[in-house]
C-alpha cells in the first residue's frame, strides 16, 4: 500500500483520511506514516544484515521526539549535530551509547554535555577540534571515543548546497591531514581513535560515489593500521536519495549494501550507516488549504496557507515536490503557480504546475515532506509553527501542537530604555 493514496476520490495516509486530519487539527499540518518510516528502517537493517552494523538515524532530517522514539524502539541509533539534537534524543529515551555526534563546529559546552551523557562516538572534523575534545574530556575525567571524518574529494552529483565530500567543502579532513590527526592522537591521553567516517552529501541517487569514497578510505585505513591504531568502526555516513518526482530511480538500500559489502566484508570492523532522508522523506506530507485563486494577465496562482517558513526546500534548493489535491473528483485541470502567504517572491511550492482544478477551501498535499521540512521550519513573518500528526493504521496522534501566538514572543522582553 502506498503511504498516501486515493480511496473513492479521497486521499488517505495509511487508513486515515487526510481531510479529516486537516479538519480536526487545522492547516497547514504535517502528517507522517509510522509504518512507512519503519518499513524504510527495516529495508536498511535487512540490507546490512550480513555484516556487523549499526543504523544511526540522522536526526536533522526530522527531529520530532515521537519520530525519534519510534525509531529507537525499533533498534535505531542516532546521529546528531548539536546539543539540541542530543537533548531531543535523550528526552525521547534514546540510549546515549547509540548516539554519534558529528558536525564541524562543536563547542566545548556541547562536548562536555555529550561526554557527561556518555555518548558512543564523536566524529572529529579538524585537528583543532581533536585538541579541544582531548582537553574537554580531560576536564571532566572521561575518555572520548572518536572517528575522523575524511573528505575523499568525491562528487556526489547532487545539489551544490548538499554536497559535502568535495575538497572545497567545509567538512572533514583530506586523507593526508586525517592520517596526521590519527598520528597526533597517540599523544593525547583523553581521546581514543576507534573509527573512520565519511559523508559525501545528501539526496544521492547512485551507489557510484559511495564506492569511490569507500575505496579511498580503505587505503587510508591501511595507513592508520601502520601507525599501530586498530579501528573498530567504519562509518559510511548517509545521503541516500528518495523519489521526489516521477522518473527518478534512486538506488535502494539493498543495492547500495550490495555494492559496498564486498569492499568491507574482510575489515573486521562494524559498519555504521547514518540515513535520515531515506527513512522519513516519503513518509510525510504537508497539508495546506487553498485560500485564493488569483489570475493575472501572465499566469494563474493558487494561494495556500502554508509558506516557505513551513517548507523551505523549494525556495532554498529549487526542490521539486509532487502536489496532489486531498479530494480528487475534478476532471478539469489548470496550470498555475502554487504559492504561499510569505512576503517573498521565493515563497512558491511549484511554478507552472498542472493540477486538478481546485477552489478556495480545498486542501492540497505536498508530498515527500517528511525530511528537511518541519525540522527546517521557522517563524518568519511571525507565523507560528504548524502542527504535526503521526498516523499508524487507522489511528492518528498529534505529536506537535500548533504553536500559539503567545509563544512567538515568550522569550522576548521590552527593556526600560525603549519605553517612553
Amino acid at each position: 500500500m502506498d503511504t498516501f493514496a486515493y480511496r473513492d476520490g479521497r486521499l488517505f495516509c495509511e487508513d486515515v483520511d487526510v481531510n479529516a486530519v486537516a479538519e480536526e487539527v487545522g492547516t497547514p499540518v504535517f502528517i507522517y506514516s509510522a509504518n512507512a518510516i519503519l518499513d524504510r528502517l527495516n529495508q536498511i537493517e535487512k540490507a546490512w544484515a550480513p555484516l556487523p552494523h549499526m543504523v544511526c538515524y540522522s536526526v536533522k532530517a526530522n527531529s520530532n521526539i515521537a519520530v525519534l522514539r519510534l525509531l529507537a524502539e525499533h533498534g535505531a541509533g542516532m546521529e546528531v549535530v548539536s546539543q539540541g539534537e542530543l537533548f531531543r534524543c535523550l528526552r525521547a529515551g534514546v540510549d546515549p551509547r547509540r548516539i554519534v555526534f558529528t558536525g564541524v563546529g562543536k563547542t566545548a559546552a556541547e562536548m562536555e554535555y555529550a561526554l557527561q551523557e556518555n555518548i558512543f562516538l564523536f566524529v572529529v572534523e579538524s585537528l583543532p577540534e581533536l585538541f579541544r575534545l582531548n582537553e574537554v574530556a580531560g576536564g571532566v575525567g572521561r575518555t572520548a571515543q572518536f572517528a575522523i571524518r575524511v573528505n575523499p574529494d568525491v562528487a556526489a552529483f547532487t545539489h551544490p548546497h548538499i554536497t559535502t565530500g568535495k575538497a572545497a567543502n567545509k567538512f572533514g579532513l583530506d586523507p593526508a591531514s586525517a592520517l596526521e590527526a590519527y598520528r597526533q592522537s597517540r599523544d593525547m591521553p583523553h581521546v581514543s581513535p576507534v573509527g573512520i567516517h565519511m559523508h559525501i552529501g545528501s539526496q544521492i541517487l547512485s551507489s557510484e560515489p559511495y564506492v569511490a569514497a569507500v575505496r579511498k578510505l580503505l587505503l587510508l585505513t591501511e595507513q592508520i593500521a601502520d601507525l599501530g591504531i586498530e579501528l573498530k568502526y567504519f562509518d559510511l555516513g548517509g545521503g541516500m536519495g528518495v523519489i521526489y518526482e516521477e522518473g527518478q530511480r534512486p538506488c535502494t538500500a539493498e543495492e547500495l549494501a550490495g555494492e559496498i559489502t564486498p569492499l568491507v566484508k574482510d575489515l573486521d570492523m562494524t559498519i555504521i550507516v547514518e540515513f535520515g532522508r531515506f527513512v522519513v522523506a516519503n513518509a510525510g506530507a504537508l497539508i495546506t488549504r487553498v485560500q485564493y485563486l488569483k489570475e493575472t494577465p501572465l499566469k494563474k496562482f493558487v494561494v495556500v496557507d502554508a509558506g516557505m517558513n513551513d517548507l523551505i526546500r523549494p525556495a532554498l534548493y529549487n526542490a521539486y515536490h509532487r502536489i496532489l489535491p486531498t479530494m480528487n473528483p475534478a476532471s478539469e485541470f489548470i496550470e498555475a503557480d502554487i504559492v504561499g502567504p510569505v512576503c517573498e517572491s521565493g515563497d512558491s511550492f511549484a511554478e507552472n504546475r498542472e493540477l486538478p482544478a481546485v477552489k478556495p477551501g480545498d486542501c492540497l498535499a505536498i508530498l515527500t515532506a517528511g525530511a528537511y521540512s518541519s525540522s527546517m521550519s521557522s517563524e518568519y513573518n511571525s507565523r507560528p509553527k504548524c502542527a504535526e500528526v503521526l498516523v499508524s493504521g487507522d489511528r492518528s496522534f498529534i505529536i506537535r501542537q500548533k504553536a500559539e501566538l503567545d509563544q512567538l514572543i515568550e522569550n522576548e522582553t521590552i527593556p526600560d530604555i525603549v519605553i517612553g
